[in-house]
């Protein structure tokens, strides 16, 4: 049976365009709302959670998350807030503008109190953390199972091995536990089918218990960024296959990345967002070109294909540059079997089995350059890529570009 396309004429897509509009007219009317009660107290009192602390040498610096935004703001030494940790404090409003406050912003803050609250996070922060005797071996795994952010260090170590997509949850981690979960509930629920129900779509069913699943997964980390747009892919993925529409299409990648948008316009300004779409991009990119290839190839060619790939584009953010990073393809291998196993180990108590090989990993050295992408080549290579979507010759050239550009990124 022939696949259907998403949208089909001018008339459609006029009236999801109009849709879309409307939704995110409705979005900004609430946030708005949200930010005029912000800045009409010119002190405002609210209650936080610790999400992030980066240390300087006279104060430090929090990154909270309150109800309804999230902020930054210093304090004394003296204070030592933890990540997850809960506080009721005041703020200073009157100077925020309405994009900062979408954005996330710094403010001044004064009559700062922790207090106690039960978290479930909170709980598996610590049971994570009494499972390792190494603080940063710690954080990887709060990072990759909680989504918690690291601290600069291993941020910066992440960087030189070009594997902070990895630590990032995202789509990858999304397809791992659903997989799990999927196998998990299988064979119960394939009892009850066949004995009570077996008129029903088995896999249809077990996928909507799935993603009640990871919906609440994705709740519980506080809807990050690259995740949720895995969800709403998830989502519309199930939603398309049940109604014969064509699956792998950048129409399906841009109607996720705008229902995002339209909901938390606060993500217009997420870098990790942008990471997250335009690294699916390129898959789909891949697969529009070199999906006829021997599989055995292709298994092997995805990784370093992406990973060149990207380059041009995190090297425009990102300069960090070491002969290491062309590990990250392997690394990145070698990580679907390494998440599920230690999401397994650490369930069972026994977390730190592979400690003393991420101790070795993350204390070694590398000669580092900085090398930044030239704005001139970024646009050239977004526009390019853009025409490669419609375009054979397009695809050829953008290629060169990515053979070039790696080159001289480690020649």
């Amino acid at each position: 049976m022939q696949k259907l396309n998403l949208i089909n004429d001018k008339k459609e897509l006029f009236h999801f365009s109009l849709f879309l509009i409307l939704i995110s007219f409705v979005t900004l009317f609430f946030q708005y709302n949200n930010y005029k009660d912000f800045i009409d107290n010119p002190i405002y009192r609210l209650q936080a959670q610790v999400i992030n602390k980066y240390e300087k040498d006279d104060f430090d610096i929090y990154k909270l998350e309150g109800t309804k935004f999230s902020f930054f703001t210093s304090t004394p030494k003296g204070l030592d807030l933890k990540r997850l940790d809960y506080v009721d404090m005041s703020i200073l409003s009157g100077k925020v503008s309405f994009l900062e406050y979408l954005k996330g912003f710094y403010v001044k803050s004064f009559n700062i109190f922790k207090y106690q609250k039960n978290s479930i996070k909170k709980d598996l922060k610590e049971k994570i953390q009494s499972q390792h005797a190494n603080k940063n071996i710690s954080e990887i795994y709060e990072a990759i199972f909680l989504a918690l952010p690291t601290n600069t260090d291993l941020r910066d170590i992440f960087a030189v091995y070009s594997i902070s997509h990895l630590i990032a949850i995202s789509g990858f981690h999304l397809g791992v536990l659903s997989f799990i979960l999927y196998f998990i509930f299988y064979y119960p629920y394939n009892f009850f089918h066949n004995r009570y129900f077996p008129y029903r779509n088995r896999r249809f069913d077990i996928l909507c218990i799935v993603l009640s699943l990871l919906f609440v997964y994705l709740i519980f980390t506080n809807l990050v960024a690259s995740l949720l747009r895995a969800f709403i892919m998830m989502v519309f993925g199930i939603f398309l296959l049940r109604s014969n529409i064509r699956l792998i299409s950048f129409e399906t990648l841009l109607l996720t990345l705008l229902f995002i948008l339209v909901l938390f316009p606060k993500f217009l300004f997420s870098l990790s967002l942008w990471f997250s779409v335009i690294g699916v991009f390129y898959i789909f990119l891949f697969i529009k070109y070199f999906q006829n290839l021997n599989k055995v190839f292709l298994f092997l060619f995805f990784n370093i294909w992406i990973f060149a790939s990207f380059n041009p584009i995190v090297h425009y953010f990102f300069g960090v540059t070491s002969w290491v990073q062309l590990l990250s393809p392997f690394i990145t291998i070698l990580f679907t079997i390494f998440y599920p196993l230690e999401l397994f180990l650490h369930l069972i108590g026994y977390g730190s089995l592979l400690d003393s090989f991420l101790v070795i990993a993350i204390n070694m050295k590398f000669y580092i350059l900085e090398v930044i992408t030239p704005l001139w080549f970024f646009i050239t290579y977004i526009v390019v890529s853009l025409f490669a979507v419609i375009r054979k010759e397009a695809f050829v050239v953008l290629n060169i570009l990515v053979v070039t550009f790696n080159l001289y990124l480690y020649l």
